[in-house]
């Protein structure tokens, strides 16, 4: 019998993506429908997430089940169908001119590679029951982050100050990273992490000018996608091992965002 799959929608806050979820509850991955980053939990099954999103979207329904063919079965989609769910979510090929454009690997693969030099990263995480969710929360050497990517490739951004503009026009996202990390360190402190600290950092992909200097020690930050990891790499040493691993484990704890 062939493996079910539920594909169901979450939009609340700005924020816009499929869950994908086995029969058992255990989760296949996310697709971000704003900037077609796709999150694979179960790697074996990342193309079927792939053709899952795409199926979602022509039914034009709230929830989707979807068999899994069995093993060696054919799953692969017509070549218009693959042209266009490329279009959409972009090639697996990292020679493709989609991959070369994006200048590297996604937010969430730079981030990973901190975890051999002593960083903790949690994705997805669900705050409280209103249903905002901290794309990444980093917790290292260098402190707790509340990390956000902003993708505008081709657009101007323009930091001055606490100010920050796209194209001319401003927008709140130092606004809204602080309220995150605040959110995110009430949480922690209330799940039993005491004197604790949260900054929040904005990746942006896009032209970013900043005009004069930011305080690499300001509670948020606004960083180019190609300066990490390096910029956590950079940053003073406030957390030793331990209590590293005990923030992550904390953070890793369902209960601890349930609140």
């Amino acid at each position: 019998m062939d493996q079910l799959l539920t594909v169901r929608r979450w939009r609340r806050y700005g924020a816009d993506r499929l869950f994908v979820t086995q029969e058992t509850g255990a989760r296949v991955g996310s697709v971000d429908l704003q900037s077609g980053e796709v999150v694979a939990d179960t790697p074996a099954l990342e193309e079927r997430l792939r053709q899952a999103a795409q199926e979602y979207l022509r039914a034009d329904v709230t929830e989707l089940v979807l068999p899994v063919p069995a093993r060696g079965g054919d799953t692969e989609l017509a070549p218009a169908d693959q042209a266009a769910l490329e279009a959409w979510l972009g090639s697996d090929d990292p020679d493709s001119p989609g991959h070369r454009a994006e200048r590297g690997s996604p937010l969430r693969a730079r981030l990973e590679r901190l975890g051999a030099e002593g960083w903790q990263v949690v994705h997805d995480v669900p705050l409280g029951r209103q249903g905002s969710v901290v794309e990444h929360l980093l917790i290292g050497p260098g402190g707790i982050f509340s990390v956000g990517e902003k993708r505008v490739p081709g657009s101007r951004i323009r930091l001055e100050g606490t100010a920050i503009e796209v194209d001319g026009q401003a927008v709140p996202y130092l606004r809204d990273a602080r309220l995150e990390a605040g959110r995110v360190r009430d949480l922690l402190v209330a799940g039993g992490c005491a004197s604790i600290t949260v900054r929040s950092i904005v990746v942006v992909q896009g032209d970013l000018e900043v005009v004069g200097r930011q305080d690499p020690l300001a509670p948020t930050l606004v960083v180019p996608r190609h300066v990490v990891p390096a910029v956590f790499r950079a940053m003073p040493t406030v957390l030793d091992p331990s209590r590293v691993g005990a923030l992550g484990h904390v953070a890793r704890l369902r209960a601890t965002w349930s609140r």
